[in-house]
């Protein structure tokens, strides 16, 4: 009786030998999956950017530089620009682009980075807030305040191409309809001034020989693709004193006739 009871107990022993030796293993993996998984993924030190085939988010900043504004208009157009960065999500990339006073689309290379989230956004266990914290700051914000003054001083151009500026964007790699959500902040008159069509010449109204609105997206889409289908667009409105109810009324109505024509979701905001 008694030999039984303690092969019983012995078995007992090793039936929970078993189970202890499988909660280790199985702890072990679950703990190695954790550190695997969590780890940060490699990315590019120019850019910031996850190195994949898959293009990130994009957040596109054009600023139209083809026309005065006044220095509290600048600050303005500054914040503005803030709001966007600060908005991202962590691996969003980040471009600025300029309309210059030459009316040519500049890509301001310097500043087109991935968010590499700030030290809030990280997990602790696996990464340093405060290292995470101090790359954000050194690596993405400052580069951008370096050409922050630059890029909202404006000068007078002969032409506002602001529609080819557009669809130009969408003609670059990293804002290609291959990114999964693409979003433009366009700060602008929106006084078009090019050979598809000009605001200009109206007397503060709408100039005659307008191009229908679909008409003017044909000519863009023949040009240079139908890219910006699928896209989000802010639009940030610098009012005109002589064009501010051309700007506000008719001008947006022919505007959103021709982005719906594009594909383009389009808000209009006051700057």
């Amino acid at each position: 009786m008694g030999r039984r009871k303690r092969n019983r107990r012995k078995a007992k022993q090793q039936r929970q030998a078993v189970i202890n030796i499988v909660l280790v293993v199985a702890a072990l993996g679950i703990s190695g999956w954790l550190f695997w998984s969590l780890q940060p993924e490699p990315y590019n030190e120019d850019t910031l950017c996850v190195v994949s085939e898959t293009l990130p988010p994009h957040t596109a900043v054009i600023i139209d530089k083809t026309d005065e504004y006044s220095s509290a208009e600048a600050g303005l157009i500054a914040a503005a620009i803030r709001r966007s960065r600060d908005e991202l999500t962590v691996g969003e990339r980040f471009t600025l682009f300029e309309l210059d006073e030459r009316g040519q689309f500049n890509p301001r290379g310097e500043m087109s980075m991935c968010n590499p989230g700030r030290g809030n956004q990280v997990n602790p266990l696996f990464q340093n807030p405060k290292m995470i914290e101090e790359r954000y700051a050194q690596l993405f914000e400052a580069p951008m305040e370096a050409i922050l003054d630059d890029l909202v001083t404006p000068k007078e151009a002969p032409a506002s191409p602001i529609l080819e500026a557009l669809a130009r964007l969408a003609q670059t790699e990293n804002f290609s309809n291959r990114a999964p959500e693409r979003s433009i902040l366009l700060v602008s008159d929106m006084l078009q001034n090019s050979d598809v069509f000009t605001a200009y010449g109206g007397a503060g109204e709408m100039p005659e020989g307008l191009p229908e609105p679909r008409d003017a997206a044909k000519i863009i889409i023949g040009r240079f693709g139908d890219g910006l289908r699928g896209a989000q667009l802010e639009i940030r409105l610098i009012p005109r004193e002589r064009y501010v109810d051309l700007q506000r009324g008719p001008l947006t109505a022919y505007w959103n006739e021709i982005f719906a024509e594009l594909g383009v979701d389009v808000r209009w905001r006051d700057l």
